[in-house]
């Protein structure tokens, strides 16, 4: 394996994108620094951060010389560089297709429904909660059929569909949304938390 000594993580502690990339990490068993940004400073618009990331986002990979913003691109980075067995991105292009798509889910449903539902009732973020709630609902359900046909989302192992998507599904009661109705997606949650390096992201309460 690669030399990941050097792995610096930019992240902010109650960030989902971030944490995905914490527990890819841990999973695979890496040390890493974790640099926390403090969003509610201000700090991912600093002239400093900025130069990682012109778009003022976390989470930030520095792997030495190497700087990769994005946290679905870290997860690929990670998963080339250092899952040498590939165990959570296997080699087949059909598998790494389904990932892919799951990774785009992470990108589009789940961010507008979960996350986005999250980010009004813990961070008073300016957006439609009804409309969040409404889109988590219809992913959790999507999540619900296929997770009854297979124990993770790209067939009977975890891969980096499984991290991309976990942290926000877990947290999803921070905004308000329910997951009662949906054993099978609460079942691959227990799957996931059970996995070995295994690391949780941190509780908040929704403001009232």
């Amino acid at each position: 394996m690669p030399n990941s000594s050097s792995l610096k993580l930019h992240r902010f502690r109650l960030s989902g994108h971030s944490h995905r990339v914490e527990l890819y990490l841990s999973l695979l068993g890496l040390p890493v620094t974790l640099v926390e940004v403090e969003l509610g400073a201000g700090a991912h618009k600093r002239p400093e951060f900025l130069a990682l990331n012109r778009f003022g986002q976390v989470p930030v990979l520095e792997d030495g010389g190497q700087v990769i913003a994005d946290s679905n691109a870290i997860l690929i980075y990670l998963a080339e560089r250092y899952d040498t067995e590939h165990r959570f991105y296997p080699k087949d292009p059909a598998q790494r297709a389904q990932i892919q798509r799951w990774l785009s889910v992470a990108q589009g449903p789940l961010h507008a429904g979960p996350c986005s539902a999250r980010l009004v009732r813990v961070f008073s973020a300016p957006l439609d909660l009804q409309a969040a709630i409404k889109k988590a609902h219809e992913l959790l359900a999507a999540l619900e059929s296929e997770l009854g046909a297979r124990p993770f989302l790209v067939g009977s192992a975890p891969t980096l569909a499984d991290i991309a998507l976990y942290t926000y599904v877990a947290h999803a009661p921070e905004g308000d949304v329910s997951l009662t109705a949906y054993p099978n997606v609460r079942a691959w949650l227990a799957r996931v938390e059970a996995l070995p390096g295994f690391v949780a992201m941190q509780r908040t309460e929704p403001k009232s």
